[in-house]
């Protein structure tokens, strides 16, 4: 196959398959790696939940610009994957991940960032803008800033459609908002036979003002949607339909304040804990989701494109 060919097939496969959603749940990733990361980020005190050294360490990669290749580069929109290290030798380049660490970030110059943060929290608002979203719903809180849940959306036939659940953390102050969050099992939604259950090793959004309605908003990606799809593919789609994405965020933004005046304007149990609902959960019930502890599905039927794992 030319390479002009791989191109063209991975952007078209990419575009018919939205594997790729944003939001509070979402199958969106970053960091260094499960063991690195969100092992040694975890509270003393709460086990799984993150601590405030997963937060930095988050922070820090979102700005970090070191080992990262600039994919995209327009309409105040950037997409960056990353790269391994020139130090790296080649036989630790054979054990990195697969799956592309992505990075976007873009320029919002008409919404706050207070507003793009409701915007990821709001389960209700998600329904309004979110078309690929099946299902979606949180489970039980683990602590003030933090809570467990479950979202499905929809993929084209013959793709099956995808699920996950996460335990989501978040931090917010005038100069950032923060939300992390990263696949779990639960004792009582174990994978589904009529779903593919995807990974989320860690995904993550930070926010900065920029101004009283303007901000950057920025987020880092490593998931992987299992069942039998292609790694280059999973990559090449990530790289598309990213910024597609954040624009689609990004006017759900513009339309909030205007949605949220009309439903329950001062709920937001995300900024004030006592308002939630929902019932507390031991986190020690919970434990890391790992990809290779979950079944492979075939979907073998849904390629048009020739799998090559080496052309990414």
């Amino acid at each position: 196959m030319l390479i002009c060919d791989y191109y063209n097939c991975a952007s078209s496969l990419a575009n018919r398959t939205k594997l790729l959603s944003l939001g509070g749940r979402s199958v969106f990733l970053a960091v260094k790696s499960i063991g690195e990361i969100i092992v040694s980020g975890m509270s003393r005190s709460s086990g799984i939940i993150p601590d405030e050294s997963m937060f930095n360490e988050f922070k820090r990669q979102c700005l970090s610009t070191e080992n990262w290749l600039n994919k995209y580069d327009k309409n105040d929109m950037e997409v960056w994957v990353e790269v391994a290290p020139l130090s790296t030798t080649t036989s630790n380049k054979g054990n990195l991940a697969k799956v592309h660490k992505i990075k976007c970030r873009m320029n919002i110059k008409d919404v706050s960032a207070a507003t793009m943060y409701d915007v990821l929290h709001d389960s209700q608002y998600r329904k309004s803008w979110d078309p690929t979203m099946l299902e979606s719903f949180d489970i039980a809180r683990l602590a003030p800033n933090a809570d467990v849940g479950y979202y499905s959306w929809i993929c084209p036939k013959p793709l099956k459609n995808r699920d996950v659940v996460t335990l989501r953390s978040w931090q917010a102050s005038e100069n950032e908002y923060v939300i992390i969050n990263f696949s779990v099992k639960h004792p009582k939604y174990p994978p589904r036979k009529d779903l593919v259950r995807a990974v989320s090793l860690l995904t993550g959004y930070l926010i900065k003002p920029t101004g009283p309605k303007s901000c950057t908003f920025t987020y880092l990606s490593q998931a992987d949607p299992r069942g039998s799809l292609p790694k280059w593919v999973v990559n090449k789609a990530s790289q598309v339909l990213a910024p597609k994405v954040l624009r689609s965020v990004h006017k759900a933004g513009q339309s909030y304040p205007a949605w949220k005046a009309a439903n329950s304007p001062d709920h937001k149990p995300w900024l004030y804990p006592i308002q939630s609902e929902l019932s507390m959960m031991d986190p020690a019930e919970l434990s890391i989701q790992r990809g290779d502890s979950l079944e492979n599905v075939d979907e073998s039927s849904s390629r048009d494109v020739q799998e090559n794992e080496d052309s990414s």
